[in-house]
């Protein structure tokens, strides 16, 4: 049997390390897990008592088209029902966009280290990745739109961008999009929308009706803090998200997930909280860092990418055997970094008490 060319050599996507894996590896009882930009305060007591009261109905199928989910997420917005599609995650909806619109040799454009799943899904699809070097951990918009050719399909934009934390402005934003030729789909990747809270973010959804060709990512796994149950979904123009439904596979989110998820979108005081929260625990470990004089990117979500100025692999397995879970940046291509999510107070007191000590015994790297 054979498969098709272009995924014999795909690699298959690399998440943190599971608590439970790390428990039964290295004799834990307690492991704190800041690899995969979870909330470390759950998720609204609301959308639990939705799980609950749908419980007995886990005999039955899904509403394939999620209508009541849809109701209270164009409730939320202002916008009507058939500019959304739900998928299981939002990762699920990047899939669908690059099988509906992505022909083999199709160019698709994003940065060079962002999420991984936009080069994944257009390369199954037979489209060429063009990757854009980031400029100082962000996205260079000037660059990507230098690589627009006839054969451009679709251009990703992760804000914040996914490792390094980074955002695009509101301006530059528009400055980008207004240059894009109608024909091109932009994909702006907004997972950790809610975390930010800088006046320069983009006001994306007022760019809608004056271009058709952007469709908006978001997801329930970050702040609403239900990632075990998988819902993301895609906000466009009607004939934008008729076309990617027309590819999306039946019943593709569940009854849970989408009680859970009408319930949290009407829960905007937790979704609050755990912004404040967050915008604390980010100030925190910024202090911590320059205390420690160390470096990173700005950081806009609920993580943040430093520098430790050593090889980062090392560090990592070091915080793993003290029951620490980050992401290593020799695995994201950033070799001397850690991307860390934030956590409680006691989690990132945990984490910095760990680093410090680690980094006392730790050489660091002496530029010559």
């Amino acid at each position: 049997m054979q498969a098709k060319q272009q995924v014999l050599n795909l690699p298959v996507y690399q998440p943190g390390k599971p608590i439970e894996e790390v428990k039964r590896e290295l004799g834990l009882t307690k492991v704190i897990k800041l690899a995969s930009n979870e909330n470390p305060f759950g998720c609204s007591s609301k959308a639990k008592e939705a799980i609950l009261a749908d419980l007995e109905h886990l005999s039955l199928y899904p509403d394939g088209a999620g209508a009541e989910v849809t109701r209270a997420v164009a409730e939320h917005y202002g916008f009507s029902a058939d500019q959304l599609i739900f998928g299981t995650g939002s990762d699920d909806v990047i899939l669908m966009i690059a099988r509906a619109y992505l022909l083999p040799g199709d160019e698709t454009i994003m940065a060079s280290h962002t999420f991984p799943q936009y080069k994944h899904n257009a390369e199954i699809e037979g489209a060429v990745s063009i990757q854009v070097p980031l400029k100082d951990g962000k996205h260079d918009l000037d660059a990507m739109l230098e690589c627009v050719t006839e054969r451009t399909k679709i251009i990703w934009v992760c804000n914040p961008n996914n490792p390094t934390g980074t955002i695009v402005s509101h301006d530059e934003l528009l400055a980008f999009i207004a240059k894009i030729p109608p024909s091109v789909m932009v994909v702006l990747d907004e997972a950790y929308y809610e975390y930010a809270t800088t006046a320069e973010y983009p006001q994306s959804l007022e760019l809608l009706q004056a271009y058709p060709n952007l469709v908006i990512l978001r997801t329930f796994s970050k702040i609403y803090g239900l990632a075990a149950l998988r819902v993301g979904y895609g906000i466009g123009r009607p004939d934008v998200i008729r076309t990617i439904n027309q590819v999306r596979e039946p019943f593709n989110t569940s009854r849970l997930a989408q009680a859970a998820a009408a319930a949290a979108i009407r829960d905007q005081q937790f979704v609050d909280q755990c912004r404040v929260r967050n915008a604390e625990g980010l100030k925190y470990l910024e202090t911590e860092f320059q205390r420690l004089k160390l470096t990173f990117f700005p950081a806009h979500g609920n993580f943040i990418m430093v520098d430790i100025g050593r090889p980062s692999g090392p560090v990592f397995d070091a915080l793993l055997k003290q029951g620490i879970i980050v992401r290593s940046g020799e695995k994201l291509d950033f070799p001397t970094m850690l991307r860390v999510t934030v956590g409680s107070r006691e989690q990132n007191e945990a984490f910095l008490h760990a680093l410090e000590g680690i980094l006392q015994d730790s050489p660091k790297i002496h530029n010559t």
